[in-house]
């Protein structure tokens, strides 16, 4: 970090607070050269993800979105607001961990599903029952005979 005084590269970090509900932190520094103090903060640089649609039309990421389809596939089940608010988290950590900032949809719905299925069946079979576009009654028997088949 550069002294705003006399230009110096090299600092020592005096004293480190978390400020703004800890997405920042203020770091208080000391010049090793002119011995001045002054004030940084740093804050995380997020990637902002860019989704692409299946008619390859590309918007940004929207939690609310995700959450809100999440808690569809969980209407009457008994999965609470907590745990789809940690589904989307997983999902969305995922997504930052990438580190690819265009996602398709599919990704994202895989992921759902993933999660989905660890934490309600039915929430899980009402989710890809949309998500995998099924056309058929044997389409969607045969993901329930995938999933009857994985607990045994």
């Amino acid at each position: 970090m550069k002294c705003p005084y006399c230009s110096c590269e090299e600092s020592k970090v005096i004293d480190s607070r978390p400020t703004d509900f800890s997405e920042r932190i203020r770091r208080r520094r000391e010049c090793t050269e002119c011995g001045k103090r002054f004030t940084t903060y740093e804050i995380i640089e997020t990637v902002p993800l860019i989704v692409i649609k299946k008619d390859k039309s590309r918007e940004s990421f929207d939690r609310q979105k995700l959450f809100h389809s999440l808690r569809r596939a969980c209407d009457k089940r008994a999965v609470s607001v907590g745990d789809l608010e940690r589904m989307v988290d997983e999902i969305e950590q995922t997504l930052h961990n990438s580190m690819e900032r265009e996602v398709p949809t599919e990704r994202i719905g895989a992921l759902a599903m993933e999660q989905l299925k660890l934490v309600d069946e039915v929430s899980y079979v009402r989710f890809a029952s949309v998500y995998r576009e099924f056309k058929d009654l044997h389409s969607f028997m045969d993901e329930l005979a995938k999933l009857l088949k994985e607990k045994k």
